[in-house]
């Protein structure tokens, strides 16, 4: 994905420094090394390094400004603190590493958006752009240690969906659109449907594939009456690893909700397809095709989901309006050419085809 917006370091640096302070009772914070990596258009990411006196002597640490989008957002109600909750509320789950939250704010007069800071994991994640199944440190792995790797990622979703809302993450059911009668996942399909609305005319892009995908996705539910954690965008790469390839941290929450385990699992499947088949790719050794992805998540402790090829279309569904609005703000923003910027959405709008012409793969 392109990098975000660019914004004054040097201000940024100034204004992060004295919040700090207060926010860690301490006279000074000095601040440093500043980096604008490339992301995504959810948040804006500032990553830097922090270090003060404290009682307890010298302290470095580095971490990670994000800031709520304003004026580039992919999702209708984009909300950084709702970000920042989840994270804190999964904070002690055995088997879901959330980076530690430093602080939230509200207040729009320091970077013209609420934000937060976290801590920042050491690790490495794997790659969307080039496909850390073309290029990367991925790639260089041995076939053994991507298996590791892989399995890593899938327990540590399988422990996600083992958690109960109502314990630190009561607010996600709360926050849900109550006011729709059924279950999460129809309060789900609701919010998507309110969602392609809002996109508009930036659904341009197989518009008449993503109709026939909706009218298949609402008129074929799943009797699902779920209502667990959902990540919302659960992938390899939004996992930060460790040395030894275990999951350090599980990153990027803007989507969590509450639903069937299947939400998450259909975007992890559709996601590895997305960078891998979709491109003309073949699955690295190591790296475990749709089936035995499936398989494995269940003997990790996963839920056993049916019909996980109607969850497969939701992600791809979800995947096209993300990539047409996206399409969208790389064009007017000058970031990437017309020719470009429609590979995001059209690689999603085939899969769903695909999805949509039968269950062969």
């Amino acid at each position: 994905m392109p990098e975000s917006p660019h914004r004054d370091l040097a201000a940024t640096s100034a204004a992060l420094g004295p919040l700090l302070a207060a926010q860690l009772g301490v006279d000074d914070v000095e601040v440093s090394a500043l980096v604008l990596p490339k992301a995504g258009y959810s948040n804006e990411t500032i990553m830097f390094t922090a270090a003060w006196q404290g009682p307890d002597g010298h302290r470095v640490q580095d971490l990670v400004l994000r800031i709520e989008p304003t004026g580039h957002q992919l999702f209708v109600q984009p909300d950084a603190l709702a970000q920042a909750a989840v994270m804190r509320g999964l904070a002690g789950h055995p088997g879901v590493p959330v980076p530690r939250i430093w602080l939230t704010s509200a207040d729009r007069s320091l970077f013209g958006a609420p934000f937060y800071v976290m801590e920042r994991r050491p690790g490495r994640v794997p790659a969307d752009v080039p496909s850390y199944h073309r290029a990367g440190w991925f790639v260089d792995l041995p076939p053994e240690e991507r298996a590791r790797a892989h399995d890593a990622g899938l327990a540590a979703l399988a422990a996600l969906h083992r958690v109960d809302p109502a314990h630190g993450l009561g607010f996600l059911v709360a926050g849900s659109d109550t006011v729709s009668p059924g279950t999460a996942l129809d309060r789900h399909l609701a919010q998507l449907v309110r969602w392609n609305e809002w996109c508009g005319s930036s659904r341009r892009f197989g518009p008449d594939v993503l109709d026939a995908a909706m009218e298949h996705l609402l008129g074929n539910r799943p009797d699902d009456p779920a209502a667990g954690v959902v990540w919302g965008d659960a992938r390899v790469g939004n996992m930060i690893f460790a040395d030894d390839l275990s999951v350090s941290a599980m990153l990027d929450w803007e989507a969590a909700t509450v639903g069937p385990p299947g939400i998450d699992l259909g975007w992890w499947l559709m996601f590895e397809d997305y960078l891998c088949e979709a491109q003309g790719l073949q699955r690295l050794p190591g790296v475990p095709d749709r089936a035995a992805t499936i398989a494995r998540y269940q003997e990790l402790g996963g839920a056993e989901i049916a019909h996980v090829d109607w969850y497969e279309l939701l992600a791809c569904v979800v995947m096209a309006l993300i990539g047409s609005r996206l399409a969208d703000l790389l064009v007017s923003s000058g970031q990437a050419p017309e020719e470009v910027a429609r590979k995001y959405p059209e690689r999603s709008v085939r899969m769903a085809a695909r999805l949509l012409a039968g269950p062969g793969r």
